[in-house]
């Protein structure tokens, strides 16, 4: 007699829950909502829509910086020089406004001006044929000289700050989201875009993960190498216009210490610092977390002595559960038949 069900195929189990569906962001997500939720539980004036948005508008700066370096990373790449490549550019803008130059003008060529030194680091990496790192070594205090030489030491304040470009970048939406944070947003989508659904994207990511193997295949390596150097320069010449627009001056220190929280934003937000993988989104959701943390330590009363450990203990927690819920997921690959 037949056994039938000797014969017959166990019908395989598909789980009702997947890690491999969940975003690569979430972990970091995770974090932030929990830091957020802490520091308001304490101190509940935390949680006053003021403060939030004082959070956002303290992220602006160094965030667009961050968002750019998330393809620096993905390439295997740093750039040392961005926080004075910052305070080149908004001298720079500040300088054409000097001079007479309409502040709307004055604004794009602060960012083109960024751009050209974005630019001669990409030229300067490839012709040296040296990694990025050592190039803007050199240029970070050529720029940072520059800047001392310009302004001699002193602020920089431009003759009128009543114009339309002054009132565009300090206008709030609804009276209550300034400006730059909402060009902060636009310039996040835009970027996650370029990464995820663009070639240049690819061709970045392709590179960090295995230069030989990209350059086999056909991808212009140099030539992706100047254009991620250039668009990290006019991104530092875009937040350097931006500040001349909320601030209204620039001070020749201002920027030298975006160059470790843009670096520690993309690396929180899943950003491998090896090269080969990047998340824009992973990023500013990196930037809100260093900012929380800033003003989270004032709000809780802390010691100021004990700001550095807090500000690198809650680092250290955001990325111990991305990296929990990265090698749950990758647990669950190996798994499945």
């Amino acid at each position: 007699m037949r056994n039938d069900g000797a014969n017959a195929v166990e019908p395989r189990r598909i789980p009702l829950f997947s890690w491999r569906k969940l975003p690569d962001e979430l972990g970091v997500g995770a974090a932030l909502v929990i830091l957020i939720a802490t520091v308001g539980v304490i101190n509940p004036i935390f949680l006053n829509q003021a403060s939030l948005v004082q959070l956002v508008t303290n992220s602006v700066f160094f965030g667009l910086l961050a968002l750019a370096t998330v393809f620096l990373l993905s390439l295997g790449e740093i750039d040392l020089s961005i926080g004075w490549n910052f305070n080149l550019s908004a001298v720079a803008t500040a300088e054409l406004m000097l001079f007479g130059i309409d502040p709307w003008l004055a604004a794009a060529g602060g960012v083109l001006f960024g751009t050209l030194l974005g630019l001669f680091n990409g030229v300067l990496t490839v012709a040296l044929k040296l990694p990025a790192i050592i190039v803007t070594l050199g240029t970070l205090s050529m720029f940072q000289g520059l800047s001392l030489v310009i302004t001699q030491s002193r602020a920089i304040i431009p003759p009128d700050v009543t114009g339309s470009y002054f009132t565009f970048i300090r206008t709030r939406l609804f009276d209550v989201l300034p400006m730059a944070a909402i060009i902060l947003v636009v310039a996040a989508i835009a970027f996650h875009l370029l990464l995820t659904r663009f070639r240049f994207g690819y061709r970045v990511q392709a590179i960090g993960a295995n230069t030989e193997a990209a350059r086999l295949a056909g991808i212009p390596v140099h030539h992706v190498r100047v254009a991620a150097l250039a668009l990290m320069g006019g991104t530092c010449g875009l937040a350097g216009a931006m500040f001349i627009g909320v601030r209204g001056a620039i001070d020749p220190t201002t920027g030298g210490e975006f160059l470790l929280s843009a670096i520690a934003a993309a690396i929180i937000g899943g950003t491998a610092v090896s090269g080969g993988f990047g998340t824009v989104i992973g990023a500013a959701i990196g930037v809100l977390i260093i900012s929380t943390i800033r003003s989270g330590v004032i709000f809780l009363g802390i010691d100021a002595r004990w700001s550095t450990f807090v500000t690198g203990a809650v680092i250290i927690l955001a990325v111990v559960i991305d990296q929990l819920l990265r090698w749950q997921r990758a647990k669950q690959l190996a798994l499945q038949p």
